[in-house]
């Protein structure tokens, strides 16, 4: 994550990927796991989504702090989807 991301395909076979489609898939996986990590992560995880959108938007030639600010909220995504793991991991038999 030392630069923003470009929001397009690599691959020249790939259907048309941008923005949209992108944050379409985050939001669509998020919400597949939506009961495993409960209403109030999933919300967190949500409000995430569109801050990051808003400030990867804002930057999209990582000139400016918002492309900085877009990768913070990757890392809070993160810890979130840890700390729901961590939560929800069975306890070993003692």
């Amino acid at each position: 994550m030392l630069s923003s991301p470009k929001f397009k395909s690599r691959l020249p076979w790939a259907l048309e990927e941008n923005i949209d489609t992108n944050f379409f898939q985050l939001n669509e996986g998020l919400k597949s796991i939506r009961r495993q990590i409960g209403e109030e992560t999933y919300a967190q995880l949500i409000a995430l989504s569109d801050k990051m959108r808003a400030h990867f938007e804002a930057d999209p030639e990582d000139k400016t702090e918002d492309g900085l600010k877009g990768r913070d909220c990757i890392d809070e995504m993160i810890e979130l989807l840890r700390a729901s793991r961590r939560r929800k991991a069975p306890r070993p038999p003692g």
